[in-house]
């Protein structure tokens, strides 16, 4: 194909063999060659001395030009004037960049992070020698098996012959294009193996990008926001298993949704930091856990369908505008944790599938690459380019963004090859098993990159199956991550809680055993949106009784929670007692406030969490049997648990009472290990948490009758359906 045809149609694999400058000192001709569709007259400039070089004529007639020019030394950056039926203008030849364009790929397979720092549009200086340097944009992409790559956007009109791409020979495509600023709109045009043209694909590594229509990739400098959470960022180091965590759980275009009359759809990034900040503060909550922010193409995916992972969704705001919300959190000593998703991708035109007319992101064979649950494509976590890809994203938001924490959406799908298969319809490994070798080994990297390169943060695995040592580290055969979600726990005791009282002592086993395995993992313990969706009613509607007993049974619930070790993390709406299912497409109902019920129920979980945060004893061995004695675990009769947690030095001693009937039990005996008084720090039949306010014991003097099997005990008033919290203050 002759070039003019080929530049024509946009199918021009190595532009710089063709067009920029080529210099032959033997005989000092230098000569320009330039594809300029809209010029009509080209004339070239010596940009160091200002001074006309010549003009570039015509080759066959086409807006291919060239030009030989006898000079002792080329210039060290030119320029060109171009003239056209609607003016003139001044270009920087975009193809005399050659070397700073392979920069990219220089160092793209030594470390994960140079993903990020190399590909996708990163702007740069370049030093040429001139006064001041040239501002520019150097676009990367990785497109192994495309024919011809184009750089299209606001610049060139979309038009795909203007800035053909240079393949390289490790797949990527590479060009540095001079006066392209922040702010710029771009996309890639694609031509397959045989030439066929794709839909325009988003930056894989975009920093920004436009909502529907369009999905606009958008060229972001990532240097300009300052930030002032440097405090923050060391006490974070702090060893966060012997740290109180308790995570408010938030989807953000539904936490709450601009009034009326506003023309706005969703709350900005600095209006939510504006108001959710000093939620988070009354409430005590110690971090928020948002649902993926990553750019997503589908508001009823929630952000589990994400295109753009390197991009915070647009809907919101600007990357800086997340970057202050998430700095703003840290100043007021609020951790920032985000879903993240690498298990699987959606379909859409604009994104990954398929991306140069080849599976480079996903398995080729549908038994592995094609997710039935979800419709959408997995990862192929055996390409190193894929793999690199995804960690490089875990590290970007630590590092870019200063998050605290990913917790790693859909880890089981990950590990299992046969997850939600019918048999046949999955490939067996190498060992004729189930388990992806592939994408465990990805996750150990990762876990193993995050940690080592950012000791503020950590990772946690909604992993719901028993695959073993998901939250040890990799040196002792684990996964790596810091926690995994307790879903065991969130299943069998949300099961029982939904039982009619009367029923319950023949569940008994379903609220005790999550103790047998409770110290397997580091354990955070979930009510997710997951629980409160798709038709499994809302907290409040799972528990049974009259409207008095629902609240009541909640509130006994949320203090079993937080006297059960492991981490805590509850959904938005939880902590109010909304009646109704979460709607992505609604605010929480914040007007139940304005009832005491309500605001009952809200007063207890943040009571909860002021208690969990003030006492080390709640909190300190989590993750360890010495903090945890069980006082009664077999009273099924009465339906009543009674246990005990320790602080590390085990002088901070709390007991909690449970009963989970409407029966209420008047000197209700409970063993204790010490002699001395006991004090009542919290009682969830209070009456401004809505309760019965039964009357019951402020303070307890232990006696030396034993009970339980312990050597003392204590006569404490028992309200029906309720959680006491019990200090022994010696």
């Amino acid at each position: 194909m002759q070039l003019e045809q080929a530049l024509k149609q946009a199918k021009c694999t190595f532009p710089f063999t063709h067009l920029g400058a080529h210099f032959q000192p033997s005989n000092s001709i230098f000569t320009i060659t330039t594809w300029l569709p809209n010029a009509e007259k080209v004339n070239v400039i010596d940009l160091a001395s200002g001074k006309p070089l010549g003009s570039l004529k015509k080759v066959n007639g086409s807006h291919l030009f060239r030009g030989e020019f006898n000079v002792k030394q080329a210039p060290q950056v030119y320029a060109f004037e171009v003239a056209n039926t609607q003016g003139q203008y001044q270009v920087v030849d975009p193809y005399q960049f050659q070397e700073q364009a392979y920069h990219a790929v220089h160092f793209i397979d030594h470390s994960a992070q140079n993903v990020y720092q190399q590909l996708g549009a990163q702007l740069i200086n370049l030093d040429v020698g001139l006064e001041a340097p040239i501002q520019a944009t150097r676009f990367a992409v990785f497109a192994p098996n495309a024919s011809a790559v184009s750089l299209i956007g606001e610049f060139n009109y979309w038009d795909g012959s203007c800035l053909p791409m240079q393949k390289t020979d490790f797949g990527y495509w590479v060009l540095v294009v001079p006066g392209i600023e922040a702010g710029a709109k771009y996309k890639y045009q694609i031509k397959d193996a045989a030439g066929n043209e794709l839909p325009h694909k988003a930056d894989p590594v975009g920093f920004y990008a436009e909502q529907y229509p369009s999905h606009t990739s958008v060229v972001y400098d990532h240097q300009q926001y300052q930030w002032k959470d440097k405090a923050w960022l060391k006490k974070a180091k702090n060893n966060k298993y012997h740290q109180p965590m308790s995570i408010y759980e938030l989807h953000l275009a539904s936490w709450k949704r601009p009034s009326a009359d506003s023309a706005e759809t969703y709350l900005s990034y600095r209006e939510l930091a504006e108001q959710i900040i000093p939620y988070i503060k009354h409430m005590g909550y110690t971090h928020i856990e948002l649902l993926p922010v990553s750019e997503f193409p589908f508001d009823g995916s929630w952000g589990y369908q994400p295109v753009g992972l390197f991009a915070p969704s647009s809907r919101f705001g600007t990357p800086d505008d997340f970057k202050f919300f998430v700095d703003q959190c840290h100043q007021n000593n609020i951790g920032v944790i985000i879903d993240w998703v690498p298990a699987h991708f959606p379909e859409d035109g604009h994104g990954l599938a398929r991306f140069d007319g080849t599976h480079v992101y996903e398995y080729e064979d549908p038994r592995k690459g094609w997710h039935p649950d979800w419709n959408s494509c997995i990862y192929d976590f055996g390409k190193d380019t894929v793999r690199q890809f995804l960690v490089a994203n875990a590290l970007f938001w630590v590092d870019k963004y200063h998050i605290d924490g990913l917790r790693v959406d859909a880890v089981a799908s990950m590990l299992y090859l046969d997850y939600s298969r019918d048999e046949g319809d999955w490939i067996p490994n190498v060992d004729g098993g189930n388990h992806n070798f592939e994408a465990i080994s990805f996750l150990q990297w990762m876990n193993t990159e995050v940690y080592e390169k950012f000791p503020h943060a950590m990772t946690i695995a909604e992993e719901s199956t028993s695959f073993p040592k998901v939250s040890r580290p990799v040196s002792e055969g684990g996964l790596g991550f810091g926690f995994k979600w307790n879903m065991g726990w969130m299943h069998d005791s949300l099961h029982y809680i939904a039982k009619d009282p009367s029923y319950r002592r023949y569940h008994h086993n379903e609220i005790t055993f999550s103790m047998v395995y409770a110290f397997d993992e580091s354990f955070v313990l979930p009510i997710s949106h997951d629980e409160v969706v798709h038709g499994k009613g809302s907290l409040l509607r799972k528990m049974p009784g009259d409207e008095w007993q629902q609240a009541a049974n909640l509130r006994a619930y949320a203090g079993f929670m937080y006297a059960h070790p492991g981490k805590k993390l509850n959904f938005m709406g939880n902590e109010i007692g909304q009646a109704a299912e979460w709607n992505h497409d609604s605010s929480v109902n914040w007007h139940l406030l304005e009832f005491e019920k309500h605001q009952g129920i809200q007063n207890l979980y943040r009571d909860l969490n002021k208690a969990y945060r003030k006492y080390p004893a709640l909190y300190e061995l989590d993750h360890s049997h010495e903090g945890f004695e069980w006082i009664d675990h077999g009273n099924a009769e009465q339906s009543i648990l009674s246990v005990l947690r320790k602080s590390t030095d085990a002088k901070q001693k709390i007991y909690v009472l449970i009963n989970f009937t409407p029966v209420p039990y008047e000197n209700f005996t409970l063993g204790v290990q010490d002699e001395g008084v006991y004090e009542l720090i919290l009682n969830s039949d209070d009456k401004k948490y809505w309760g019965g306010a039964h009357k019951t014991n402020k303070k307890m003097q232990a006696t030396s009758e034993p009970w339980n099997d312990q050597p003392y005990s204590v006569n404490v008033n028992l309200p029906s359906l309720a959680c006491l919290f019990i200090l022994f203050k010696g």
